[in-house]
């Protein structure tokens, strides 16, 4: 009996867990639905997206910028991986080959090859690895794909048809590369300047030796480009072109898709045939070889690279572009229509990334003008189906992501609250975040980048290597990096001054000319872009120096990538040895600074720190300043210097001995603060070492900004000498006072030296300068000179400094490196190695960032000297070194 109440209790208690569990489980899911925005995402149940079986893919949806092929492995690079070999085509002479070999039957005869297998594939590279030249073409998806991807290629050689089915062989096309990257194949593409990027963007296949028919209609000057002109004009056939706007995702394909497919390839050899005789056949009495020139505007083609188009915020350009087309005629200007539109566009853009759909697909532009002129008053799908207009013929209204989502359009359109900068995070964190209602892929995982979110999908992590717990803030922390550091306005603004026989002498910005002109010493010609012309002789011409580098126009963008939203300036010779350069080998300052990008300036500096490390190494001359020693001790003036004896401590060291001791000496245990107080004394000769001492110890080796910036963020007033306030105000001062001069005005009354009688001797020395041969130079160079006329004239220093004294030690500097180098240098090898040096260094960057849009004239091998007049402040301060 008491057993059958045992098993009864047992059986009673198994089924109250069990209901137990499943009302637990269903309140967590349905507390996770309501916390959600949406509580469903069609994509859970569209099978329609071929590109949801892709296991592998180079261009995602995240706003990370796209990674090249790179061969070598072992070296970061961003450059064109076959740029060589293109390169080495161009420079070669194309000489006129036949495409066909023998008669050719221009109908479309026997059946084609359908590629489908990955052996199919290799065989068919064993194939084109034998051909001289093959035809390909593509067919494109992009309506339901943010980026698009490619659905078919089409290859034919001259004896067979073959069409690769690349949605089901995405993974391993990469097969293909080898083919389509020997030089020593001719590929023939119709308007190739798409398909190279997509190419490139799909499967990281990069054509080298291309003819475009399309490139040779230009040469040939035909009236129509398109392949339908060329198809029609030469094989009397005719093209259906709708057809190209049919969904090529379909398997199978219609015959009548195939019959185009193949037809865009098929006849390519022939017509290229056609075409390269009459190219040929132009060449009498014409002064340019027109098959050479088609050849190489073909493969000028081949050098672009792929890049996504990323704008300054999401959906910031759409929103510009939707405004200028549909809202500036509304009179008024209704300024809470452009904030919904802006808010609409960033909110489409997301939704597009996330769920891997084309803009137009998820909301059309005449949608967004409709919902954000009459925003709906509820969430309903009636609201939304009234103003979403008209999508196109083959888009139902409203889309799937609007249906699924409605509910974000109408919170969006009703609450104020949300900032701009707000939107993304918000729904981010709806749609992928912790409460995800949409399901992670490939293809959307890395937008969690953005906001340094944790992927929360763990099978999805299982499966695509991807740790839960990774926070990745790479994007943002680069954003932020652009916006502080880069340039906030054109560095070159190409204003050109001539000689006053009307010779070119030098590209500069307007200020130099406003310099000249506020001193008639020349004339305004011309009026845009700026251009004057000097009314006195200058000493030399870039052409008697042979620096033609000078007299070429730049332009505003990185010269490793071609990137022109954003730049920053880099010295490809390091200011801590350039500084110490004689002045007359300094003076082409402008030669090694050039424009960069947050991604090549970050290869470019670090190559740049591996190979100072490697100068250190060879000149036996530290990188960082080993030990300092106050010089009071012994000379009775206040400061510090290096010190490679014994006797001095590492600044490193010192410093933060110095900070614990002031935070938190009184509480440390007495053996600590003793080591510690060894180590700060030890810098002070020995002596015993006060409070006000341990704050001198703490500004070691900071320039006078460091200083000021850890007195506001301590909030102390440190008690150094007055002594070291005036070397520190001595400093300032002769900043101010270059920078001044050169910009033309007192930085603290804003007037001009020249009308108030300041600065006399500084305005003759410009004047000099200015009068010499640096017309050539930028204002940077003029900053660089006037900071050499304040070193080479003593009057700027007060006699105050002691000679021992040096502010440039740093523990983040190289102290006296620089100085110690190139003094090495100059005596070993005199001028000619200190011109060498710069030259290897010129080859440091090029090696890094291989850079393809380095102005006109630029070279590893510039010489960079000067001859100066009679009155140059260089000359002097020349003549002073020497003597």
């Amino acid at each position: 009996m008491e057993i059958i109440e045992k098993v009864k209790l047992i059986i009673t208690f198994t089924v109250i867990l069990f209901f137990s569990t499943i009302f637990f489980y269903s309140r967590r899911k349905l507390r996770k639905q309501k916390n959600s925005s949406n509580s469903f995402c069609y994509l859970e149940t569209d099978e329609s997206k071929p590109q949801s079986s892709f296991k592998h893919i180079l261009a995602d949806n995240s706003y990370n910028p796209f990674k090249h092929f790179n061969p070598n492995q072992d070296k970061v690079s961003n450059s064109h991986p076959y740029e060589k070999e293109i390169t080495a085509l161009l420079e070669s002479s194309f000489e006129r080959f036949r495409f066909v070999d023998g008669e050719v039957d221009l109908e479309m005869k026997g059946s084609h090859v359908w590629v489908d297998k990955e052996e199919q594939l290799k065989e068919l590279v064993e194939v084109l690895s034998k051909e001289r030249v093959f035809a390909v073409d593509t067919e494109q998806h992009s309506l339901r794909s943010f980026l698009g991807f490619t659905a078919l290629m089409q290859i034919s050689t001259q004896c067979e048809d073959y069409l690769v089915d690349t949605i089901v062989l995405h993974d391993v096309m990469g097969i293909l590369r080898p083919a389509f990257a020997n030089p020593d194949i001719c590929k023939v593409f119709h308007g190739a300047d798409n398909d190279v990027l997509w190419l490139q963007r799909d499967f990281h296949i990069y054509v080298v030796n291309l003819f475009d028919t399309a490139k040779a209609c230009e040469v040939l000057s035909k009236p129509h480009k398109s392949l339908a002109y060329l198809l029609e004009t030469y094989c009397g056939v005719a093209k259906n072109k709708m057809l190209q706007l049919e969904d090529w995702r379909l398997r199978p394909l219609s015959e009548e898709m195939i019959q185009y497919a193949r037809a865009d390839a098929h006849y390519l050899l022939y017509i290229a045939d056609r075409m390269a005789t009459e190219l040929q056949n132009q060449n009498i009495g014409c002064l340019h070889d027109n098959f050479k020139e088609a050849s190489r505007l073909s493969n000028k083609t081949c050098l672009q690279l792929y890049k996504k188009e990323i704008a300054a915020s999401p959906g910031d350009s759409a929103a510009s572009s939707i405004l200028s087309r549909y809202l500036n005629g509304q009179e008024p200007f209704n300024s809470e229509t452009k904030e919904l539109v802006e808010r609409l566009c960033l909110w489409r853009d997301l939704m597009a990334r996330v769920h891997d759909e084309s803009l137009r697909y998820v909301l059309s532009d005449q949608a967004i003008v409709a919902l954000a002129s009459k925003p709906p008053t509820t969430a309903t799908k009636a609201d939304l189906d009234l103003n979403s207009c008209t999508l196109g013929s083959i888009l139902t209204s409203p889309s799937p992501v609007v249906r699924s989502h409605s509910k974000d359009i109408f919170e969006l359109l009703s609450k104020r609250t949300y900032n701009l900068s707000d939107v993304f995070e918000t729904y981010i964190q709806k749609h992928l975040g912790p409460n995800e209602s949409c399901p992670l892929s490939i293809y959307n995982y890395l937008l969690l980048t953005k906001l340094n979110l944790k992927v929360t999908n763990s099978d999805f992590a299982k499966q695509n290597g991807v740790k839960a717990s990774t926070r990745i803030g790479r994007k943002a922390s680069r954003q932020l990096f652009v916006q502080k550091f880069s340039c906030k306005a054109p560095v070159y603004h190409n204003c050109r001054i001539y000689a006053s026989d009307g010779r070119l002498l030098c590209y500069c910005d307007r200020r130099k000319l406003e310099w000249y002109l506020r001193r008639d010493l020349a004339k305004l010609v011309e009026n845009d872009p700026p251009a004057i012309i000097l009314l006195f002789e200058p000493k030399g011409r870039p052409e008697d120096e042979d620096n033609d580098f000078y007299i070429q126009s730049k332009k505003n963008m990185c010269v490793g990538c071609g990137e022109r939203n954003h730049y920053l300036r880099y010295r490809i010779i390091p200011s801590c040895y350039r500084v110490h350069f004689p002045e007359h080998l300094k003076s082409h300052r402008s030669h090694d600074i050039v424009l960069l990008c947050v991604d090549c300036h970050e290869i470019a500096h670090s190559a740049a720190e591996k190979h100072k490390r490697r100068v250190a190494g060879k000149f036996g001359i530290p990188l960082f300043v080993q030990k300092v020693t106050n010089t009071e001790v012994n000379s009775g003036t206040p400061g510090y210097e290096e010190n490679v004896d014994e006797a001095g401590v590492s600044p490193l060291q010192l410093r933060s001995s110095a900070m614990a001791l002031l935070r938190h000496g009184s509480n440390m245990p007495a053996k600590r603060r003793e080591e510690l107080t060894q180590i700060v004394m030890k810098f002070y000769g020995g002596r015993n070492i006060t409070e006000e001492d341990l704050e001198k110890a703490l500004l070691v080796g900071m320039s006078p900004h460091e200083r000021r910036r850890l007195k506001k963020k301590r909030g102390l007033s440190f008690g150094h000498s007055p002594d070291d306030e005036a070397n520190e105000n001595s400093a300032d001062n002769v900043s101010n006072s270059t920078l001044a001069d050169t910009l033309g005005y007192d930085l603290t009354s804003g007037s001009h030296p020249a009308r108030e009688g300041k600065h006399d001797k500084q305005e003759d020395q410009l004047l000099a300068v200015e009068l010499d041969t640096s017309t050539r130079d930028t204002s940077e160079d003029l900053e660089s000179r006037m900071s050499s006329i304040d070193r080479s004239d003593s009057s700027y220093c007060n006699g105050t400094v002691s000679p021992k004294y040096n502010k440039k030690l740093s523990l983040l500097g190289h102290g006296p490196h620089g100085k110690e180098v190139v003094d090495h240098i100059l005596k070993e090898d005199g001028e000619d190695g200190i011109r060498e040096f710069c030259q290897t260094w010129r080859q440091v960057f090029v090696e890094a960032v291989n850079p393809r849009f380095l102005p006109s004239g630029w070279d590893v091998m510039h010489r960079g000297s000067r001859d100066f007049g009679e009155y140059s402040v260089f000359k002097k301060a020349s003549t002073t070194a020497t003597v």
